[in-house]
């Protein structure tokens, strides 16, 4: 690898770990710390965001060759895909209203299980034992880490465990709907169709839900100069998020980008108990840390019995 390759692939990686964490750490403060308590709101701004820059990328700048819908069923199933990811975004967000994200990321680790248990019973897809086995402290850290939480609150767990298992479900819809030739779509381009009608659905559940939220954004940004810039560039990390995420698997590999995402949550936890004081103990990071070791055993079990 020529050396000019190692900077511009250490450059994307650098890129994907501040992109994610920050996100991350934007909609925690957004949402706890700055009176703005409007979890579908915001994830229709980063949604409109992924919308305008996708177009911008893909059809203005050419950044990626654009792929074209084939069928009104691949729209249709893009449509379903959707809707599932909207339900595992918004999720993640109302969870970061109730519990810190320490937590969150302990939690959100468990995809694999779930991907796991959504494959074997959506798409009859069966992994060696040995590889169901290594998913065994991957729930257990989650169980662990659940008692020793010192911020511990049942609903918002209960939406970190729902938008996880509907980030999962979606990973698993998304090989079942665009798995033939003809449908199949790199993820900058899905994100290009899925972002807008993300939005058309987070419209009305906005307007149905949070219907003051427009209102009260527009209080916070005459009182506060620096809510709109926050909300901005917490919504353009969102599309960097996404990006990087896709930059990241094309110049090194889909197993690389695990390896760097089990550490991603480990940066992103020591960097928000710093940030945000939130109370930690012992048997809390003790869980998240099993937890993690399990994704990692998990991911070396699944290569090796592939």
């Amino acid at each position: 690898m020529s050396q000019n390759k190692s900077y511009f692939i250490s450059f994307l990686v650098f890129l994907w770990y501040t992109s994610n964490i920050g996100v991350i750490l934007l909609n925690k403060y957004l949402l706890s710390n700055y009176g703005f308590s409007f979890p579908i709101f915001l994830t229709m701004c980063h949604m409109s965001a992924c919308a305008i820059l996708s177009y911008i990328s893909i059809v203005v700048f050419k950044s990626v060759p654009l792929q074209s819908l084939n069928s009104r069923t691949q729209f249709y199933k893009i449509f379903v895909l959707s809707v599932v990811f909207c339900a595992s975004v918004v999720g993640g967000n109302i969870s970061l209203r109730y519990i810190p994200v320490s937590f969150n990321q302990a939690v959100g680790a468990t995809t694999p299980f779930f991907t796991a248990v959504f494959a074997y019973f959506v798409a009859w897809k069966r992994e060696a034992w040995a590889t169901y086995a290594a998913l065994i402290p991957v729930v257990t850290g989650v169980v662990i880490a659940s008692g020793g939480e010192p911020s511990f609150h049942l609903f918002g767990f209960i939406m970190c465990i729902s938008a996880t298992a509907a980030r999962a479900f979606k990973s698993v819809l998304q090989g079942i709907l665009l798995s033939s030739e003809g449908e199949k779509l790199n993820s900058m381009n899905l994100l290009l169709y899925m972002s807008p009608i993300s939005v058309l659905v987070l419209l009305p559940a906005t307007f149905m839900m949070e219907p003051s939220a427009l209102d009260v954004v527009i209080s916070l940004g005459a009182k506060s100069k620096s809510m709109w810039p926050l909300l901005l560039v917490n919504s353009v990390m969102a599309y960097s998020a996404n990006l990087s995420n896709f930059l990241v698997t094309k110049h090194t590999s889909p197993l690389t980008l695990q390896v760097l995402g089990n550490a991603k949550g480990a940066v992103a936890v020591a960097i928000s108990i710093l940030i945000f004081r939130n109370p930690v103990s012992f048997i809390g990071m003790a869980g998240y840390a099993i937890t993690v070791s399990g994704v990692v055993i998990y991911g070396e079990t699944k290569k090796r019995y592939k």
